[in-house]
This record gives structure tokens, C-alpha cells and sequence, in this order.
């Protein structure tokens, strides 16, 4: 008997079909950002990073040209099982024969390089505006600037994304994901709150006249507790951007990085899956703040992916990984973040949340208690283990990662 069948009879044994959970992971499709390449750097502005976010570290072989970006992209989604997409940035516009466009006046050509790659794997495309390391982010001020110019800029980038993401969802015949993430807020105690929003709101709202189809675009808008430089006050903060998505029809999407530090969006997954029809999330790990570490198979991370599964929400929630560490080598961060969220998913769908939900409602708790802790040391790591010698993916990832150090980004110094 092998390790794999042995765990999957002990999982019968607790009511859990392990062969249905690994048919189940394997039709859950991941977007993974391309950012942690780079460090979040992008190809159209010589701009250092900035708007409420930071990269640390300077490990050798960071990708520096698109080439080399989806080379290591390619990498690093041979050493992950199971279906992924790819997440992009507007910043990440590939531009030839010396043009260029600046974001309000991007066109769907800029990224038909990306759309060449993503066809030629399968994949769908998800998409964000780039509202940061700009000279038309003023005051640390974008979509809310009291400056009609500054948010003519914006707003006009902001209804170009839409119409990239319309292509890039007719290009690959997969729905786009367009996230809005701003940066804007003050580092110290404002003295007007209502004025940013008010400006936000009618922003987002000239930015959705934007004609899109709504079957093939989904627009997102990403809130945020605060942020390097606007420690003080957040304009988008999560009361905003929830009512602003319940009025617009747009989707809310929660990034676990982004609340206060006592706050976790597995307790907030429920009540948004009873109003909304879709929902998304981006999954990081922050420590003390939103610090954007690799994902980790953590307690939280379980529990996000427990919340999906018990509530038979695979298909209603876009899942998708932002984080950016320079200080590892780029793949191993890339690989052991995705990995960990796909590993969180199998764990889910291996608890038996039937009897679990019959336990609670029949105050059985004591037994809930102690099945829940027996759980937890299953066999869970045979099952994905067998997962990734059915997908064919090396069990050996760090091996894999640091022969391409060696082979590829130790060159690139």
C-alpha cells in the first residue's frame, strides 16, 4: 500500500473523499502576480517605488527586461501544480521601436505581448491599474486629488485598464479580473474627510461609464487600513470601498494585509459571500502590517481557504496572490506562495465539513473540538503529494530553483 492510499483510507475513515479533493483543487484556478519578478518595478517608469508600499531587499537576479520576467514566470509555474493565471499591473506595458504611452493613454497593443504569452499556456489574464510610482501622483493623492488635472489623469488611465481588460478577456476566452487599488491618503490627521471621497466616488464613477461587458470583465475595488506616508487617514478605506461596490455592482475584494492588525478576512469571507455574488481576494501574509511576505500554509491561510471550501464558494471567489519579497531568491518566493494557498485549498477540502457543521449545530462542541484538533495532524502531506506526481511537478522545488539560480539568474548581475 502506498503512503497515498494509506491516508486516503484514513480520511474515509473521517468522512472525507480525498480522490474528490484532489479533482476538486484541480479545477481551482490561482492568479499569480507578476510583480514578485521585479519588485514591483514594471517597464514605464523610471519612478522608484512608491504610494503607501515598499519592496526590501536585493537579491541577485531580479528580472529587468519582459523577456526575462516571463522566463521566470514560466519557471516558476512549472514548479506549481494545477491551474494558475496571470496577474498583471498596467506598469508591466511592453513598449517597442522607441514609443511609448504614457497610463492614461494606454492601448490594448501595449500588452500584446502578454496576451501572446498567456495563449500560448492556456491561461487567462487579470489586470490592474497602476495608480503608484508616478509624477502624477500628487501628494501621495491620485483618484481624490483636489486637483482636477491630476484626476482627469488618472480617471483616464483607469477607463483605458477597463478597455485592456476587455481585450484581454476576447483575446484568451477567460473572464479579466480589474482591480482598483489607490494609493491616496495623509500621513497625519486630515482635516477634511469626506472631501477625498467624495472626489474618489465620483472618480470610480467616471471611470465606470467606461462601456465593458460584464460577463467577461469583472471590476474589483481593493481597500486599504493605511499605508507608508498615509498613516493617519486612508481614503479608501474598507467602509468605502464595500459600500462603493455594493452601489456600483461591482465586486468587493479584501486583501488580508489590509485591515488592522487584529482583524482577519477569513471572519469577514461569510458575510460577504450572503450579499454579493462574487467575491475576491488578494492572499498575502503581513507581519505587524501590510508587509506583503510570501504566503505561508499559516493558520490564516487555512482558514481563508476553509471559509471558500465549507461554503461551496470555489466558483464565487476570485483568488489571486500579491506579495513581493527581494530579500529570497524571486522564484522560491513566487513558488512557495502559491504553492502554500493550492496546499491550504487541499487541506479544505479534505476536513469533513458536513459533520463539522452538524457538530456545531447540535452543540456538540467538545467533539467538534477534538475532531477539528485530530484533523489537523491527518496525513494531509501524502495526499499533496500524490497531487503533484499526478500534475507531474518536482517535489524537489528547491533543488529546481536553485539550478535556474545558478543556470540563469546569477548571469543577469
Amino acid at each position: 500500500m502506498t503512503r497515498y492510499e494509506s491516508a486516503k483510507e484514513l480520511y474515509a475513515s473521517l468522512g472525507v473523499d480525498a480522490e474528490a479533493a484532489l479533482t476538486a483543487l484541480d479545477g481551482v484556478t490561482v492568479s499569480v502576480h507578476c510583480w514578485q519578478g521585479d519588485d514591483v518595478t514594471g517597464f514605464d517608469s523610471k519612478e522608484a517605488l512608491s504610494g503607501g508600499i515598499q519592496t526590501t531587499g536585493n537579491y541577485p537576479g531580479k528580472a529587468r527586461t519582459p523577456d526575462e520576467l516571463m522566463a521566470d514566470i514560466d519557471k516558476a509555474f512549472s514548479l506549481i501544480p494545477g491551474k494558475k493565471k496571470l496577474n498583471l499591473h498596467a506598469c508591466y506595458a511592453i513598449f517597442e521601436d522607441g514609443e511609448f504611452a504614457d497610463r492614461d493613454a494606454l492601448e490594448p497593443k501595449h500588452f500584446a505581448k502578454w496576451v501572446a504569452f498567456a495563449k500560448e499556456r492556456g491561461m487567462g489574464i487579470d489586470f490592474n491599474p497602476t495608480f503608484f510610482s508616478h509624477p502624477m501622483v500628487r501628494e501621495n493623492l491620485t483618484l481624490s486629488s483636489p486637483d482636477k488635472a491630476t484626476r482627469d489623469f488618472w480617471i483616464e488611465h483607469g477607463r483605458a485598464c477597463i478597455r485592456i481588460s476587455q481585450y484581454f478577456a476576447e483575446e484568451t476566452g477567460i473572464p479579466c479580473v480589474m482591480n482598483i487599488w489607490i494609493p491616496d491618503g495623509y500621513k497625519d490627521i486630515p482635516g477634511d474627510r469626506l472631501g477625498p471621497r467624495a472626489r474618489f466616488r465620483d472618480s470610480l464613477d467616471k471611470i465606470l461609464a467606461e462601456p465593458y461587458d460584464k460577463e467577461k470583465v469583472y471590476v474589483t475595488l481593493e481597500s486599504k487600513v493605511f499605508g507608508i506616508g498615509l498613516e493617519s487617514y486612508t481614503v479608501g478605506s474598507a467602509e468605502f470601498c464595500l459600500s462603493y461596490s455594493t452601489k456600483a455592482g461591482i465586486t468587493p475584494l479584501m486583501d488580508n494585509g489590509h485591515y488592522h492588525p487584529t482583524e482577519v478576512v477569513s471572519d469577514k469571507i461569510s458575510s460577504l459571500l450572503l450579499f454579493n455574488e462574487k467575491i475576491a481576494l488578494h492572499v498575502t501574509r503581513p507581519v505587524r502590517w501590510d508587509s506583503d511576505h510570501v504566503v505561508l500554509f499559516d493558520d490564516e491561510t487555512r482558514e481563508i481557504a476553509k471559509e471558500i471550501v465549507r461554503n461551496d464558494a470555489l466558483d464565487r471567489v476570485f483568488i489571486a496572490t500579491d506579495y513581493f519579497d527581494a530579500s529570497i531568491n524571486r522564484i522560491a518566493a513566487w513558488v512557495t506562495g502559491v504553492n502554500n494557498v493550492k496546499k491550504a485549498l487541499l487541506f479544505a477540502l479534505l476536513q469533513p465539513n458536513d459533520k463539522l457543521k452538524a457538530l456545531q449545530d447540535a452543540d456538540r462542541l467538545t467533539e467538534l473540538m477534538v475532531l477539528q484538533e485530530t484533523l489537523k495532524t491527518a496525513p494531509f502531506g501524502d495526499v499533496w503529494a500524490e497531487y503533484l506526481r499526478r500534475t507531474g511537478v518536482e517535489a524537489d522545488v528547491f533543488g529546481a530553483i536553485e539550478a535556474y539560480e545558478n543556470e540563469v539568474l546569477k548571469k543577469r548581475i
